[in-house]
């Protein structure tokens, strides 16, 4: 039993560093060059695609706008607030709006994540 759940756990946190650097690379398609790789990735990212992994694994059939709110929620709960820049130290991320109010190149990636945790899990 202990090995499965360790199975499952290194499962997730492959897929989560695969999300986290298509997310950088999408990111830098679109002329964002603040996203670091993984493993120079502060822990508060990664602890977050993580979370995003468990969350798409534990529903399946939840859409880019749910995953949002999740991450949103999650935001939230860990003192961050809307702000015009993300700002880890001040705990401020511009995305943390509601889904319709996020720009198009922002949905975009709720999208890729989802597709990657999909197409990993399987």
């Amino acid at each position: 039993m202990f090995s499965t759940h360790l199975e499952r756990f290194i499962n997730i946190l492959k897929i989560a560093r695969l999300c986290h650097q298509v997310n950088k690379a999408y990111c830098e398609g679109i002329g964002d060059q603040s996203q670091k790789d993984w493993e120079d990735a502060e822990q508060w990212q990664r602890d977050s695609a993580v979370k995003g992994v468990e969350y798409a694994l534990a529903n399946p059939e939840a859409t880019p706008e749910s995953q949002h709110d999740a991450w949103k929620k999650d935001k939230l709960a860990g003192g961050w607030v809307y702000g015009e820049a993300k700002d880890a130290e001040k705990k401020t991320h511009h995305c943390i709006v509601p889904y319709d109010q996020l720009p198009q190149a922002q949905r975009v990636k709720d999208l890729l994540f989802q597709a990657v945790v999909r197409s990993s899990a399987r």
